[in-house]
C-alpha cells in the first residue's frame, strides 16, 4: 500500500481507503455489527488507514462501529459527514445551529473528544454563499471539537466554490464515467493544498463490468429505487449514467482494455491522478476488501489505456453527464 497526503490535514493516508456507506450489510440490508468490524479489520490488515463514514449511514450505526474500531487502532484517520441524515434535505440542515448539533451527535456516536475531519454532506449550492456556515466550522476547530473540515459535493462548481473557505479536503465523484473533475478542479485543489477523496469510484458497481441488462437488485437497494433521483441526487446512483448505457460502456472497456477484472483497473485509473489523495470504494464484507486493495498493486495504466478510457467516455457517457455534474 502506498500513502498520499490528505491536503491541509497533514494525514498520510492509504491511497486505497474505505467508504462505509454499505458497511455491515449490502445497500438496503440490515446492519450486522460483526461483519462491519470484520470488514474494518480486514481493511486495516491490508494497509488501509483512512475510513470515511457519515452520520446518516445505517442511522448512525456506521459511525458507532467506526468509533469502536478507531479505539483499537488509534493510528488510523477518518472523516464523517454531516447534514444529510434528516430528510427532506434543506438549507436548514446546514445552519450553524444544525451543524453544531450534528457534530455533537457524531462525537457521541464515535465516543471521541474531537473528530479527525468533518465534511458537509452534499449541501445545496446556496450554502456556499452563506459564510456563516463555514465560520461555524472554523469555530468548532478553535473549540477542539473537530480537527479539520471539508465538503462532499455533487457538482464540480460546488467543489470550486468551496475553495473560498479554509477546507482541508473535498470528496467528489470521480471515476471512468465521471471525468470532468480532472479538467479544472484537480489543478485548483492542488494549488490550494486541498486533498481529494474520490467517491463512487465504481459507479455503484457498473465499473466492475459484472452487471448485465438482467442483473437484479433488491427493491430497497438505491440501484433499483433511485435511478431517476427519487430519493436523493440522481448523480449518486450509477454516477447518473443510464443503466443500460453504462453496461454497454463497461463491456467495451473490458474488451478494449483486455481485462476481466475491470474493477481493479477502474480503481487504478483514479490513482493515476496525483491530485487524488485516496479512492474510497465501499465494502460490505472482508472479501471485497481484498478486491479493492489489490488495485494499489497494479502497474500504472499506459498512455494508450488512458486514451481508451477517454474514448469510451466521449462515445457513451460525456453527453449528457459532463453537462450535469
Amino acid at each position: 500500500m502506498e500513502f498520499r497526503k490528505l491536503g491541509k490535514t497533514g494525514f498520510n493516508i492509504s491511497e486505497v481507503s474505505l467508504g462505509t456507506w454499505q458497511l455491515g450489510g449490502k445497500w438496503g440490508a440490515p446492519f450486522d455489527e460483526k461483519d462491519a468490524l470484520d470488514t474494518l479489520e480486514a481493511a486495516y490488515d491490508r494497509g488501509v488507514n483512512f475510513f470515511d463514514t457519515a452520520d446518516g449511514y445505517q442511522d448512525g450505526l456506521s459511525e458507532k462501529v467506526v468509533g469502536q474500531f478507531i479505539k483499537r487502532h488509534p493510528d488510523v484517520h477518518y472523516s464523517t459527514k454531516v447534514g444529510r441524515k434528516e430528510m427532506p434535505l434543506t438549507e436548514a440542515h446546514f445552519s450553524p445551529k444544525a451543524i453544531r448539533r450534528y457534530v455533537d451527535e457524531s462525537l457521541q456516536n464515535m465516543q471521541v473528544d474531537s473528530l479527525d475531519q468533518v465534511l458537509l454532506h452534499c449541501p445545496p449550492m446556496s450554502i456556499y454563499y452563506q459564510p456563516e456556515t463555514f465560520k461555524t466550522l472554523d469555530d468548532l476547530k478553535k473549540e477542539g471539537k473537530i480537527a479539520n473540515y471539508g465538503v462532499s459535493v455533487e457538482r464540480v462548481e460546488e467543489a470550486i466554490k468551496s475553495l473560498d473557505y479554509d477546507i482541508s479536503s473535498v470528496e467528489i465523484i470521480f471515476n471512468m464515467f465521471r471525468l470532468r473533475p480532472a479538467k479544472l478542479f484537480f489543478d485548483l485543489a492542488k494549488k490550494a493544498n486541498v486533498g481529494i477523496l474520490a467517491r463512487v469510484p465504481l459507479a455503484s458497481g457498473l465499473l466492475t463490468g459484472k452487471f448485465t441488462a438482467d442483473t437484479h437488485f433488491d427493491p430497497a437497494d438505491h440501484r433499483m429505487n433511485n435511478r431517476d433521483g427519487q430519493h436523493f441526487s440522481k448523480g449518486e446512483t450509477f454516477s447518473g449514467v443510464d443503466y443500460l448505457t453504462g453496461v454497454k460502456a463497461a463491456q467495451e472497456l473490458k474488451e478494449r482494455l483486455g481485462t476481466d477484472n475491470l474493477a481493479d483497473t477502474a480503481l487504478r485509473y483514479i490513482l493515476m491522478f496525483d491530485a487524488v489523495s485516496a479512492v474510497i470504494p465501499g465494502a460490505s464484507n472482508p472479501t471485497q476488501i481484498e478486491r479493492n486493495t489489490h488495485a494499489a498493486e497494479l502497474k500504472p495504466l499506459t498512455a494508450d489505456q488512458m486514451a481508451i478510457v477517454t474514448d469510451v467516455y466521449d462515445k457513451y457517457i460525456k453527453d449528457p453527464i459532463e453537462y450535469m455534474w
